[in-house]
């Protein structure tokens, strides 16, 4: 969706005459669009007045096409400036240009390939290159426009500093980001003339029907040749991704079902469920990469980013072009009320119960659940309602058949539906099983022990386990220490350089706000992960620090929850403000979901002593039981 679209001369006019924010402002309202804020409008303001310089040159036509804020399609993500037109031998192109006003950048690591450190939104932020945000931006429209694909369009990316000095552009020419500025060259203030040249070659007259731009904008989507073969390749004979027993048979019930919906164009919603560890995430992945190999327009979907990223990184590695070609495939929730009826073919919804009604900044979403399935043909939900973890988690069966019916969409959900397999926790449900006993979350079975082979520690000094853990990283880097929502966030709230202070001088820091590969940064094992950034990511081995709302009574014999040991900087849970039963049922979900990250061990610390023992007395007995059977 474009929110502005001229001609070159009547972009100038609306520059020249002052007025060219306020119409801008007034398409978003009228596209019932979200932004427009104050520092938007400034930036407006000011970065357009550069371009209008940029362009002024008789050799680029006064008919050519300019765009800006085009929204790119499967995205909440938006263009800030395109220029399209053809070229001298006739060919269709699209320049995009990534306007920044930061005088400078820092780079923030030798790790963070894709990341700089600029003054924007009033603090110092951790964002994208410029170089890379233009290349993404390319990269998504080449491979979701049919038009583009078909016409042989060419979209070349660009980044545009005009109030950056050459003296402070030197850490955006580091080397760790080569990749981008190759493929999306940069422009500081003083190379206006060479940026002007940059558009020349590739824009000097019309297009051929003077459409470009509005035929990209209202064009089909189509996943591009490029993008299918991509993903296939980077999935073929990774084993992680294999689908076994009862994750192929849902896989092909959803083949048949989207089979079905393409040749009678009517709405189906499967609602697939699993526990922690059964696969859901696997056989989504499987889904998307099928699906968009069939030319379909598909999206995996999930609230939070961490997944997300870790898996661009699991299926691409060390490519980073490659990770930039599939990125457009995996999307937050965020904006579907902006979509059309059926948009996508299909919308895999991974970790459906964190779904919300909406979030910050989504201005027209009303509930998400409704979103997903008004915006897609076939929706496939994936969830455990045990891992709602927030008062604002609306994701839940009832709330999903709502909806369906609201929208006509046949709800698929049956014995079948279910995912029972235990892929983590060394593939044992019996582990599962001990930490629902532990929790006294649900029915408290006593089962058979043959199959537990998992390494359960409790500790007394959460030092001693930071030390055990900190050597299982140094394997593989798959180990992390996580914590539910009992700790302040002294560090991001300007009070300190700790966060979580316990017994024999422990100290440490959440994990670093918008450090989005915290999961596998070799440089993160010190920092601990909120249960935000760990829920969908799983380890080899996971160490969990159980703060003071989870207790042990001994005279009763009950695990306590206590709500008013919740950090009052924690502002997303809610747990603090909820009844007494929902607190209960959340603090016990998420030390559920925490405890059972670990693919071959989890280690414990507890606040409370008596729960310590507690969980102790329950791994004695089990192991008790081992050694009845011969184990």
């Amino acid at each position: 969706m474009i929110v502005y679209s001229a001609t070159k001369q009547d972009f100038n006019d609306d520059v020249n005459m002052n007025r060219i924010s306020d119409i801008i402002l007034q398409n978003l309202r009228e596209k019932n669009l979200g932004g427009g804020q104050h520092a938007e409008y400034v930036s407006w303001q000011n970065s357009l007045h550069f371009m209008r310089a940029v362009i002024d040159d008789p050799a680029i036509p006064g008919d050519v096409e300019v765009a800006i804020e085009y929204q790119i399609p499967r995205t909440s993500k938006r263009v800030d400036f395109m220029i399209a037109g053809d070229d001298q031998d006739d060919r269709g192109n699209v320049v995009v240009v990534e306007l920044k006003q930061w005088e400078k950048a820092e780079k923030v690591d030798d790790i963070m390939q894709h990341s700089v450190r600029a003054f924007t939104g009033g603090a110092n932020r951790i964002v994208n290159h410029p170089s890379y945000q233009a290349f993404a931006y390319a990269t998504f429209i080449r491979n979701s426009s049919e038009l583009v694909q078909d016409e042989n369009i060419g979209v070349w990316p660009c980044a545009y500093l005009h109030n950056c000095s050459p003296e402070y552009r030197v850490p955006l020419d580091d080397d760790i980001y080569k990749t981008w500025y190759e493929e999306a060259p940069l422009f500081d203030k003083s190379q206006t003339l060479r940026l002007r040249e940059y558009i020349k070659k590739f824009i000097s007259k019309r297009s051929a029907d003077g459409e470009l731009l509005y035929k990209i904008d209202h064009g089909r989507i189509r996943p591009s040749k490029a993008l299918q073969d991509c993903l296939v390749s980077l999935m073929k004979g990774k084993e992680e991704f294999m689908l076994l027993d009862d994750q192929a048979v849902v896989y092909d019930m959803c083949l048949k079902i989207m089979n079905q919906c393409q040749k009678d164009r009517k709405k189906r919603t499967i609602i697939i469920q699993g526990g922690p560890g059964t696969g859901k995430s696997v056989l989504a992945v499987n889904l998307l990469k099928d699906f968009t190999s069939q030319g379909l327009n598909a999206s995996y979907c999930t609230k939070n980013s961490a997944p997300r990223e870790a898996y661009l990184k699991l299926l691409a590695k060390a490519d980073l072009k490659a990770q930039v070609n599939i990125k457009q495939l995996f999307r937050s929730p965020f904006g579907l009320s902006n979509a059309a009826s059926n948009f996508y073919d299909c919308l895999i919804v991974d970790e459906a119960h964190r779904l919300v009604e909406k979030m910050y900044g989504d201005w027209n979403g009303k509930n998400q659940v409704k979103e997903c399935i008004a915006a897609s043909l076939f929706t496939v939900f994936l969830i455990d309602e045990d891992q709602r973890i927030t008062t604002k988690d609306i994701g839940s069966i009832d709330e999903i058949k709502k909806w369906a019916a609201f929208f006509g969409s046949r709800v698929i959900m049956n014995d079948d539906t279910v995912l029972r397999s235990q892929f983590r926790c060394n593939g044992s449900d019996e582990y599962v099983q001990l930490i629902n006993n532990v929790l006294q979350v649900g029915e408290q079975i006593d089962f058979s022990t043959d199959k537990i082979q998992y390494d359960l520690r409790v500790y007394d000094d959460p030092c001693e386990l930071r030390v055990d853990l900190r050597k299982l990283n140094q394997i593989n880097n798959k180990a992390r220490m996580v914590a539910g929502y009992c700790f302040d966030w002294n560090v991001k709230f300007g009070r300190g350089d700790v966060d979580i202070f316990l017994e024999n001088d422990f100290q440490a820091k959440w994990n670093l706000s918008g450090d989005k590969i915290w999961a596998i940064n070799p440089k993160s094992f010190e920092e601990v992960g909120c249960i935000h950034t760990a829920q969908g990511l799983e380890f080899d081995y996971v160490g969990v620090l159980i703060g003071k709302d989870l207790r042990y009574d001994e005279a009763l014999g009950a695990v306590i929850t206590d709500k008013t040991k919740i950090s009052p900087d924690d502002k997303s849970s809610g747990i603090r403000s909820a009844k007494d039963d929902v607190a209960e049922r959340l603090i016990k979900n998420t030390y559920k979901t925490l405890m059972t990250r670990g693919q071959k061990g989890c280690f414990l610390y507890c606040e409370d002593k008596p729960l310590a023992e507690h969980i102790r007395r329950l791994i004695a007995y089990w192991e008790g039981r081992r050694s009845q059977v011969g184990l």
